[in-house]
């Protein structure tokens, strides 16, 4: 698979607000009617502590190419949780569900609270809008997915499919350990399995569904599509420590299946990684693969996490 780069389409940066200072991380599309609405990750600046938060928000675009952006929301579309909430500190989006037989948007994403041992702990959460995806309300006070005896640490980036009306897929972030480096912990976490009748409640496989291949490897945002009658997953990838550079940062993995959790890892038949110069030169990650107007699309985050933001490019076949 050869992947054309469209380049850079939302830097947080220029788009400042007290809540939104730098990062646009973990883009999920949905397609409505007259645009795109891609929903991410943002930050404001630290506290006095160094402490930081994240904020969910989406900014629209035109539905074609080089999809010009329309607006930027004008506040976080779920507000963090409240003291000792599962996201008191962080709202990460996972995956954006139109439910069109419910006249709803699901959102499914990531909670963060903050740790005194390790740095953070992830539950995965759901919120539901009924404007259409301006603004969510809670499902319930508490996580829908969290540790369990046989997933203890951390759970995070539910990536959603709905299959049918009463038949739900995911996948999602487990964490395996924590390594001590230095003065801090570092979390190492891989790609599960589950699956639900009614997007709710959650059956995990508990166990790995896609192969490592780097020491300690960290899998996040994995992106399902099936095209050409084929079932493919697309997924963000990187060392377990020492990886804040540009040799073991993220790069963006690949493997195809005949089902949903037997996967065959070929990262070497898709080329899209890091760019000679400019805002992806020494990341690439977060993708989230989608079909537009007939063609496949991924749009993903560059440098450093998703700082300055994200871009797009376009599959040719």
């Amino acid at each position: 698979m050869k992947w054309r780069k469209l380049g850079q389409i939302f830097d947080p940066t220029r788009h400042q607000k007290d809540w939104m200072h730098h990062y646009s991380q973990n883009p999920n599309v949905l397609e409505l009617e007259d645009r795109l609405r891609i929903y991410f990750t943002t930050r404001p600046q630290r506290d006095e502590f160094g402490n930081c938060v994240s904020n969910t928000a989406y900014a629209d675009f035109e539905k074609k190419e080089p999809f010009k952006l329309i607006e930027v929301a004008e506040k976080p579309v779920l507000n963090l949780g409240g003291p000792g909430d599962f996201d008191e500190f962080g709202i990460m989006p996972g995956s954006v569900i139109n439910m069109k037989d419910r006249n709803e948007i699901w959102l499914y994403y990531v909670g963060w609270t903050r740790m005194h041992s390790v740095p953070y702990k992830w539950s995965n959460g759901l919120a539901i809008s009924k404007d259409n995806g301006k603004t969510f309300e809670r499902y319930a006070k508490g996580p829908i997915m969290g540790a369990t005896f046989s997933d203890p640490y951390l759970q995070a980036c539910p990536r959603v499919k709905r299959l049918s009306k009463d038949s739900f897929i995911m996948w999602y972030n487990s964490g395996t350990e924590w390594n001590l480096l230095e003065d801090h912990y570092e979390s190492v976490y891989i790609t599960r399995f589950a699956t639900s009748s009614d997007g709710i409640h959650w059956s995990e496989e508990n166990r790995q569904v896609i192969p490592t291949i780097v020491p300690k490897e960290c899998q996040t945002s994995a992106s399902f599509i099936n095209f050409d009658n084929k079932n493919h997953i697309f997924f963000s990838y990187r060392h377990g420590l020492n990886f804040r550079n540009k040799e073991n940062g993220y790069r963006i993995g690949y493997a195809f299946g005949e089902n949903y959790v037997d996967w065959i890892r070929a990262d070497e038949m898709s080329d899209l990684t890091i760019s000679d110069a400019g805002w992806d030169a020494e990341m690439v990650c977060y993708p989230h693969v989608v079909e537009l107007n007939g063609k496949i699309y991924m749009f993903y985050c560059g440098n450093n996490f998703g700082q300055n933001g994200f871009g797009v490019a376009v599959l040719e076949k």
